[in-house]
Order: structure tokens, then C-alpha cells, then sequence
């Protein structure tokens, strides 16, 4: 399954951007009829201003995916120490060039699996995951992970595609997106999220907007 994802990545990666920037009339389209007007830079913004530009801490981005969304937000986080883990090389292999094309010196890239993470317990000060819960594979691994690396009172920033809010987008998903895998079932609802967050964390924020929620939440 892993493997599938990795090769589904490798041939969108000249296309994904564009995807999720809406930069090309055709990703206009796509995104209007199947994830009801959604945009996702505004999804980005949103998510990202909940986290302070003078922030000083250490932040654990994934997956970062090519960066197209932080770049410009780490940019400015000049204190921050930041580590952006991808499965995919053909993604890090972009986001290392934007970073670098930008200035960025303390975001660092590297290739890993969000089940098997290689840091040790309670390092992070934020774990940032955008876009990639409904693409893991085995998301109970990458749920506990998250948990086991985030520090207590640590902040768990995310947003990505759940189920039951769009039976058009619910269909694209189940028949196209997942068959190809780009997203790998099985996907949470509003309610299963909520429920599952409220185990290990405190719930600040939680927004949902069509079939993308996008959450802050801290570590008990």
C-alpha cells in the first residue's frame, strides 16, 4: 500500500500544485464541482495563522508535501526549528527546492514514515499535518506517533478530507481518489474525529469547511 501511494505521488507531482492552488482552470473546475468551492489556499491561510510567526520552538511538518502552502509561513518563523518529513522523495525533493529558492535555512527535509517516526518521545512543540491523514496508510500508527513525539501541551495542527459531509465528494473519493491511491481508507467523520481527539487532547479549534476539517488541538 505504501509503495502504491509513493508511485501515485510520483506521477501527480507535475499537477499538484496546481491541484490545490486552483492555479489552472481546469483544477477551478475540479475543485468547484467535487469539493464545493473549497479553496485550499484559504484552508492554509486559516490553518497557519493559528500558528505565531515568532514562534520558537520546534515544529514537525507532516507530510510537507512540496511546501507550496508553508514556505512562505516558515519564511517568516525565523526562531523556529522545523523538520518536514515526507514519504515521497519527489515531494521533498520540491519543497527542498523552494526552501532553498527562498532562504529558509532552518527547515529541514527528510524522507520518512509518519507510523515509524525517528525522533524520540515528547520533542516536538508542534506537530503540523496538513493534507495527509486521509492518504496514510495505517493511521492509527500515524495518530499514536503524532501523540508519542508531541510534547505535553504540545499543539497538534491539521486539516484534511472526512467523510459524510458531501455524497459527491464521498463518491469521487471512494471511486477515483483512493482506487488510485492518492487517499487510502479508512476515513474519519466529524463525529470519529472529535471523539478520537478528545481521548488525548484539548480541542481549541475545529472548523470544518465542505469535506476538509482543519483543527488545533493540545496535548493533555
Amino acid at each position: 500500500m505504501a509503495d502504491k501511494i509513493k508511485r501515485s505521488y510520483k506521477r501527480s507531482k507535475n499537477v499538484y500544485d496546481d491541484v490545490l492552488t486552483q492555479s489552472k482552470w481546469w483544477s477551478r473546475l475540479y475543485i468547484r464541482f467535487f469539493w464545493q468551492g473549497v479553496d485550499d489556499n484559504i484552508v492554509a491561510r486559516d490553518l497557519l495563522s493559528w500558528l505565531k510567526a515568532d514562534f520558537d520552538g520546534e515544529i514537525l511538518d507532516v507530510p510537507v508535501g512540496t511546501a507550496v502552502f508553508t514556505y512562505g509561513k516558515y519564511k517568516a518563523m525565523k526562531k523556529a526549528g522545523i523538520v518536514c518529513v515526507d514519504y515521497s522523495e519527489d515531494m521533498l525533493s520540491q519543497a527542498k527546492k523552494r526552501f532553498s529558492e527562498n532562504g529558509i535555512e532552518n527547515a529541514k527535509t527528510m524522507q520518512g514514515d509518519v507510523g515509524k517516526l525517528p525522533f524520540e518521545k515528547e520533542r516536538f512543540d508542534v506537530v503540523l499535518s496538513m493534507n495527509g491523514f486521509h492518504a496514510f496508510p495505517d493511521k492509527e500508527k500515524a495518530y499514536k506517533e503524532v501523540d508519542r513525539v508531541l510534547k505535553p501541551g504540545g499543539t497538534f495542527l491539521a486539516c484534511y478530507y472526512i467523510k459524510g459531509k458531501s455524497k459527491r465528494t464521498d463518491r469521487l473519493v471512494e471511486c477515483f481518489l483512493a482506487k488510485k491511491g492518492w487517499f487510502t481508507p479508512p476515513f474519519e467523520t466529524e463525529n470519529s474525529l472529535r471523539e478520537r481527539l478528545a481521548k488525548d487532547y484539548t480541542i481549541e479549534r475545529f472548523e470544518t469547511r465542505g469535506s476538509i476539517v482543519l483543527f488545533k488541538a493540545i496535548k493533555k
